[in-house]
């Protein structure tokens, strides 16, 4: 019973992972469209780049989020691996990140690194050059 409870598990966590990666280019595609509206209408610099930060910021989290499905679907992936795994080792992912959560300048730093990661950081570095040239234009 314990391996179609890891099954299912690793199904669920899967269909999340994939869902945070289309939340992260939802929230790519919405920066870009908003920047591009705002350039268009000579929306305030500032104002732009606050927009593009708060979006950067918020991929960060989504993908720092994403990471933690990550790390737990690979050990299920290990523990499926293993025919006689213990009947508790399935659906614990909540218990695990609590029992190893970090406290809030390390999570915060979680988010920051995620947010820096090239993958992440494309398009809003770009973005925030075209408003600054925009801006000084």
């Amino acid at each position: 019973m314990t391996t179609a409870h890891l099954s299912l598990e690793w199904q669920t966590l899967q269909n999340n992972h994939e869902q945070h990666e289309r939340n992260a280019l939802l929230l790519k595609l919405v920066c870009v469209a908003v920047c591009i509206a705002g350039l268009a209408a000579h929306v305030p610099a500032g104002w732009l780049a606050l927009v593009v930060v708060l979006l950067w910021v918020q991929e960060g989290i989504v993908k720092t989020y994403q990471s933690r499905l990550s790390d737990r679907l690979l050990k299920v992936e290990a523990m499926l691996l293993v025919p006689e795994a213990p009947t508790h080792a399935a659906m614990q992912l909540h218990s695990e990140w609590m029992a190893n959560r970090p406290d809030t300048l390390t999570l915060i730093a979680s988010y920051a690194m995620s947010a820096c990661r090239p993958t992440v950081a494309f398009p809003y570095g770009p973005l925030l050059i075209a408003i600054a040239t925009q801006a000084f234009a």
